[in-house]
């Protein structure tokens, strides 16, 4: 399975970590999360391998979570419906979002990119 990396190219935490990628010549699939956003089903199966709780998939930083409430909304949230809200605004999903297809990595810690990498 090809490494898949879903990111938002005006993202400033995006381009670092595509940079740590190609510095590390590790090859990937480039996905838009807005253009491209994972599906419901991929969703939950990120959510699945990642053993994080959903709250960790939200981009908190964000506008729209903002906007929407979501800080309060989410503990009322099943994972089924935090998992559709997400598939329904991939502006809402927290980037950049590596998939190895062994780990899923939520957001871009370098040392921990570091790890999950070394173990392909």
């Amino acid at each position: 399975m090809a490494i898949i990396f879903y990111q938002y190219p005006k993202c400033g935490t995006c381009r670092k970590a595509r940079r740590f990628l190609e510095d590390h010549e590790i090859e990937h699939e480039s996905r838009h999360i807005v253009d491209h956003a994972p599906s419901a089903d991929e969703l939950a199966d990120l959510h699945r391998r990642s053993g994080l709780p959903i709250r960790k998939f939200f981009n908190t930083s964000g506008r729209l979570y903002r906007d929407g409430g979501y800080r309060e909304r989410i503990g009322e949230m099943s994972d089924e419906q935090a998992i559709a809200v997400l598939a329904a605004q991939g502006m809402l999903i927290r980037r950049p979002l590596l998939d190895t297809g062994e780990q899923v990595l939520v957001g871009f810690r370098p040392d921990d990119w570091e790890e999950a990498l070394q173990k392909l």
